[in-house]
């Protein structure tokens, strides 16, 4: 009696259906579209932001290949993920920061805020807010001391200060003024002018154009909100980026920012300002939407976002600090667990079965 031939069958968990993009590709599409916003930063600030996003870079990528290297591993640096890294560490920090501070934020982003967890896809923190939030601890003055976008001596007025040696004081920013170069100059972020100069002629000549084209003094990507929407869509179009977490982020801040305003117009500022003043479009576009970090579900992904605006409004309002992106982002990524705990579908039956037992 012969034996009847069956095809074979292959059992495999899901996912079933798999995308093409794997994570060097995607990666590299995040990058492309930071390209525009780390070109009008150079644009706008001068070299020292060009030197300011090498050197970040650089720390970024060398301190994972020699991680790498050290522990005998397979060299992750062609993913690409420590090159975002590094751009996005430089975009939060001031024009004329310290080289030799940079290279520690980049060492700490990689190292402490990525390997130290065992990787991409392990790292339960933004690296790059990790790296951010060890110099804003470590070095206060140096991330609080702005130059002006667009400044008559931008091409070399931030380079004493960028080119200081390690441990020193760094040489002041100098700003020229009617001709003249003057020394010791920092200027206000809008902000710290809302924080602190709420209503003074220096607050009300900020406009909604300035903060959408980035005509105003802060970090190196506090520049054009424009250029970081367009790369937005970009991500979106490409599909490399899920919507909800970025709308979440910028409808709540819009929503809550509004409902201070009606109440007081005299002491809170619009919603406008809110939006496009400070790194909140870079971290909505950017930062939450990390993949490692954010939720996995529809649901997760709206609470996550309406939790870092919730959290972005109250700091900025209400506590002591201008900014509260960096730490919103941060708090909000330490209860992604939860989020994602808490707003899982149920499977199919699963309801049924339980009350069955």
């Amino acid at each position: 009696m012969t034996e009847l031939a069956y095809p074979a069958v292959e059992l495999r968990t899901s996912p079933h259906i798999r995308s093409a993009d794997d994570t060097k590709a995607i990666m590299q599409r995040v990058v492309l579209s930071l390209l525009p916003v780390c070109a009008f930063s150079i644009y706008a600030f001068g070299p020292s932001a060009a030197l300011l996003l090498i050197v970040c870079t650089a720390s970024c990528v060398l301190t994972e290949h020699f991680y790498c290297r050290l522990l005998k591993r397979a060299n992750t640096v062609g993913d690409w993920s420590a090159v975002i890294t590094g751009l996005l560490l430089a975009l939060t920090l001031p024009p004329g920061f310290p080289l030799w501070m940079a290279v520690i934020g980049g060492f700490v982003a990689i190292a402490l805020g990525k390997l130290l967890f065992g990787g991409l896809g392990y790292n339960p923190f933004n690296p790059a807010l990790v790296g951010r939030a060890f110099l804003q601890a470590a070095f206060p003055v140096a991330i609080t001391t702005w130059t002006p976008a667009f400044g008559a001596g931008r091409l070399f007025s931030a380079i004493p200060s960028t080119l200081a040696w390690p441990f020193l004081k760094p040489a002041p920013i100098s700003e020229y003024v009617d001709g003249l170069a003057v020394d010791g100059f920092s200027g206000a972020t809008p902000l710290s002018l809302m924080k602190f100069d709420f209503g003074t002629p220096a607050y009300e000549a900020i406009t909604g154009l300035d903060l959408f084209y980035g005509r105003v003094a802060g970090s190196v990507g506090e520049t054009s909100a424009l250029l970081i929407l367009l790369g937005g869509i970009y991500l979106l179009a490409t599909r490399t980026m899920r919507w909800r977490i970025p709308v979440a982020v910028l409808a709540s801040v819009a929503v809550f920012s509004a409902a201070f305003w009606v109440y007081d117009r005299g002491q809170y500022p619009s919603p406008l300002f809110m939006l496009f003043s400070g790194g909140l479009m870079l971290g909505a576009v950017y930062m939450a939407t990390d993949m490692v970090t954010s939720p996995t579900t529809p649901l997760g992904e709206w609470t996550f976002g309406i939790l870092i605006g919730l959290i972005t409004v109250v700091i900025r309002l209400k506590g002591g600090l201008p900014e509260g992106v960096m730490y919103a982002i941060l708090l909000a990524n330490a209860v992604t667990p939860i989020i994602n705990s808490l707003t899982q579908p149920r499977v199919y039956g699963a309801a049924k079965a339980r009350r069955k037992a």
